[in-house]
């Protein structure tokens, strides 16, 4: 996901709310011969975006502790700036 700005942080929070209010709505068919599959793919959609609205929460909390962007990391020939881990 690409770094945004403050002012991406709340629409980006709603979108993963809605989309995490989304699938707990979600009603299984348990007559589609692929609904395992999709039941274990919803299920990891929505803890990674529960991770990530926990991440937003928290950096409008303190917005100090953010990490800078990955781009701020990466070198031009792709590897690890200088003195990166």
């Amino acid at each position: 996901m690409p770094h945004q700005n403050n002012q991406g942080r709340p629409r980006t929070l709603e979108s993963l709310v809605e989309l995490v209010a989304a699938l707990d709505r979600r009603v299984p068919h348990t007559e589609r011969s692929a609904e395992a599959r999709i039941a274990e793919d919803s299920s990891e959609l929505r803890a990674e975006a529960s991770l990530r609205i926990d991440e937003l929460r928290l950096a409008a909390a303190a917005p100090e502790a953010i990490a800078p962007p990955l781009s701020s990391l990466v070198g031009p020939d792709g590897g690890p700036e200088p003195g990166q881990p």
